[in-house]
């Protein structure tokens, strides 16, 4: 069990070094999300990135001391190893190394309930293993033997454990890529299911830690784990609100992201994160209070391009302004960023006109309609009341007099009934 841990990043430039202290310091949240202690971070400047440690092995030689001071159980580095560079760092210091994708990957691990996450992490947490098998049996490799003679042709025990290990990392890889495959049809059914009806759809995104899932409790008034820590949660929700002018909107809460996400849990994550690609529009919730909110946009908008969501209809929702306190740099915050709306997730300023521009997006998929409907077509005002929202009725003879906001997919159905006003 890793109790305190030294945080390493190795830097090129000294022209970086205050992005270079904000992703040291980011990577502290992430590793006290695992309840690891931790002991020092440290920046180390390298004039050029060398193959076996990244830095020179005098640079190499301080961490490892350093660490020894604090009598650290781990070094974490907020870089990206190669698996050999792992392995040097770990005979260099004789203590547990780890990158940054292995923090989140162990983050997304402990965080992950839905059988479709579990899978998502499995195959990203595989795929990470598979080239680092040799570290787990290098004991092994020790002790010898191989044959009479110990001649290049015979294996030792600790290769023949390795390729096991590998035969069974690589099935159970296909395995997670065969049952992610099947949760997606499902998923697609589902989807497929809620475009025949129609309901518009938005996806909440944004940086780990703005408050997507609190404005999501918030909007729908349900119960989704919300907390003030990285990753909180890793599982998609979708919840069904109403909105002001009676339309039905879907909005799907996405998994956060951060800077330098390993590229491997983007893939794992597409299936959940395409919420967005097929929504109508996004959600994009950033925590007004962050000095960084600039860059944490940044890096969601370069994430969502990626994913092929760069062309959606964006409306940027600057969270928290009940942390901030300060209506200067909130008015130019506002400026600074498209189509914004302030609110409080927590406290529920805002939220109005947060629902009113959700409406201003659809506007064009409802109509304000009135029709007249012979009593006998019982099954005409029950469309209305479950598919469209009904803003008054009255009888005029045999019939009734129906105005109801309407979408689109059910206003053709039933012209035959509108009157004009």
């Amino acid at each position: 069990m890793v109790e305190r841990a030294l945080l390493v990043r190795i830097c090129g430039s000294r022209k970086e070094e205050e992005e270079d202290a904000s992703l040291l310091e980011e990577l502290g949240e992430l590793v006290s999300t695992l309840g690891i202690g931790v002991a020092e971070s440290v920046l180390v400047f390298t004039r050029s990135f060398h193959r076996k440690y990244l830095c020179g092995t005098g640079k190499a030689d301080e961490v490892v001391e350093l660490a020894r001071a604090h009598e650290c159980d781990c070094i974490v580095f907020d870089n990206m190893f190669l698996p050999s560079q792992q392995r040097n760092w770990e005979e260099l210091a004789d203590i547990c190394v780890i990158d940054r994708e292995e923090v989140i990957l162990d983050i997304f691990s402990k965080r992950a309930h839905t059988r479709e996450a579990r899978l998502q992490v499995d195959l990203a947490k595989m795929q990470y293993s598979l080239p680092r098998l040799a570290r787990m049996w290098g004991h092994l490799d020790r002790e010898g033997g191989g044959g009479q003679g110990g001649g290049g042709a015979s294996r030792g025990m600790g290769e023949q454990q390795i390729e096991v290990d590998r035969r069974l990392a690589r099935t159970r890889i296909d395995q997670c890529k065969r049952e992610l495959a099947e949760v997606r049809k499902q998923r697609d059914t589902r989807r497929k299911e809620r475009e025949k009806q129609s309901i518009p759809c938005a996806a909440i995104a944004g940086y780990t830690n703005a408050g997507k899932s609190t404005l999501l409790n918030r909007l729908s008034g349900s119960e989704v784990m919300a907390k003030d820590m990285l990753f909180a949660t890793l599982d998609t929700t979708t919840r069904a609100i109403e909105l002001p002018d009676g339309q039905p909107l879907l909005l799907t809460d996405t998994v956060g992201f951060v800077r330098n996400l390993p590229h491997r849990l983007v893939e794992a994550f597409k299936a959940t994160l395409e919420e967005s690609v097929l929504a109508d529009f996004i959600v994009h919730v950033l925590d007004a209070s962050s000095p960084e909110v600039e860059k944490f946009y940044k890096t969601t908008m370069e994430v969502l391009e990626e994913l092929g969501a760069g062309d959606k209809p964006v409306i940027t929702v600057l969270n928290k302004i009940d942390v901030l306190n300060d209506p200067v740099k909130l008015a130019g915050l506002e400026v600074s960023f498209p189509n914004t709306i302030s609110v409080s997730a927590m406290t529920g300023e805002g939220i109005d006109k947060l629902m009113e521009k959700f409406s201003e997006m659809l506007v064009d998929r409802v109509q304000t309609l009135t029709y007249r409907v012979p009593q006998s077509r019982g099954d005409i005002p029950g469309l209305l009341h479950r598919d469209a929202k009904v803003l008054s009725t009255d009888y005029e003879g045999n019939d009734l007099i129906l105005r109801a906001i309407v979408p689109e997919s059910i206003a053709g159905k039933i012209a035959e009934f509108c009157i004009e006003e």
